[in-house]
């Protein structure tokens, strides 16, 4: 009746998965030991491009000619706002979309053939999961498929212990997302793709999460993940890539990309009506955040262009303003990014 039961249940999870058109990663009964050829890139991207048509009939680009190359132990933040492409460009990755135009290969391999060698695995946000099993069932029943898989190991990592025998449909959001993790750890891949893996988690299961995805990364493991927390990018990851319209506008450690971008950021305690007199006197400069009675400023450093700078700033609310408190600073990396994509946005 066990084996009756563990096969229907493997089925469905199958079939769950296929039709929210969403992996864990995991759908074959093996893991490929084959280890990474010396000299091939863990995931080599050329021209990748996608298309899709609108409710109004309007055919639109959610990918547009991206070139992106990944080597074997990166760790890459693939970073951009909301209909960016970033989703879409995870999709192709795994093999659940095909591209209209260009190519992907996963450690010189077609996606679908790297999933089903088992060298990938992913944490994505929705799909994949049975409502009616237990977080340990869950565990078990898909370590199942792999020889040598360690359910035990995989549930504590993912700091489930205590979750064991809750039914998956009683847990949260973020508990969910470590049930995800568990599952994308047992394969023991050479890739994972992480598609806002922390969504809902606290902070302690955050932290706990990027401890074990970095021990994993020390030991040879590649990571592309995508994120709308950038301080984890700023924090966890050796490189950056940033996408806005389907393409490319940054790529690099996170200090290539701040210096891609040559403004610094002004923040002082000051009355609105002060503020605004700032923004109208000095060309350039525009309002990063309002936090309390404090305003943080942007300022444009590029040579030439025309627009004050943050001395320039500093000195005009000191001499015209009643600002207080003023602080100085290089941009941050969610400043950095406002920026970049903003200008990709302006660009078309």
């Amino acid at each position: 009746m066990l084996a009756i039961s563990t096969r229907i249940s493997t089925r469905r999870w199958r079939c769950e998965a296929a039709v929210d058109h969403r992996i864990i990663g995991m759908t074959i009964a093996h893991n490929a030991t084959a280890g990474v050829a010396p000299g091939v890139a863990a995931l080599d991207i050329h021209g990748l491009t996608k298309g899709f048509t609108a409710s109004d009939g309007e055919r639109f680009r959610a990918v547009d000619g991206i070139d992106l190359t990944v080597r074997p132990g990166e760790v890459v933040a693939f970073l951009g706002p909301n209909g960016a492409g970033k989703s879409t460009t995870i999709d192709m990755i795994l093999g659940l979309t095909q591209p209209d135009d260009g190519a992907v290969q996963v450690f010189g391999l077609p996606p679908a053939e790297a999933v089903r060698s088992g060298r990938v695995a992913a944490v994505l946000q929705t799909g994949g999961l049975l409502p009616d099993l237990t977080v340990q069932g869950t565990v078990e029943l898909i370590a199942s498929l792999f020889p040598g898989a360690d359910a035990e190991d995989a549930i504590r990592r993912a700091g489930l212990d205590e979750l064991r025998q809750r039914k998956v449909s009683k847990c949260s959001g973020g508990q969910q997302q470590s049930l995800r993790f568990a599952l994308a750890l047992l394969p023991k891949p050479d890739l994972l793709i992480l598609d806002e893996p922390t969504a809902g988690m606290d902070v302690d299961a955050r932290r706990r999460f990027w401890a074990d995805v970095r021990a994993d990364a020390q030991k040879g493991t590649t990571v592309l993940f995508a994120t709308h927390y950038l301080e984890e990018a700023d924090h966890f990851a050796d490189r950056v890539v940033m996408v806005a319209r389907g393409r490319v506008v940054a790529d690099g450690t996170t200090a290539d990309v701040r210096a891609r971008t040559s403004g610094r950021s002004v923040s002082a305690v000051l009355s609105r009506a002060d503020a605004d007199a700032a923004l109208r006197a000095l060309p350039g400069t525009r309002v990063s955040e309002i936090r309390g009675d404090r305003t943080v400023f942007i300022t444009d450093q590029r040579a030439n262009s025309g627009a004050a700078t943050s001395d320039d700033l500093l000195r005009f609310l000191l001499t015209q303003t009643g600002a207080r408190e003023l602080e100085a600073a290089s941009l941050g990396l969610e400043d950095v990014f406002v920026q970049l994509t903003a200008d990709r946005e302006a660009a078309r």
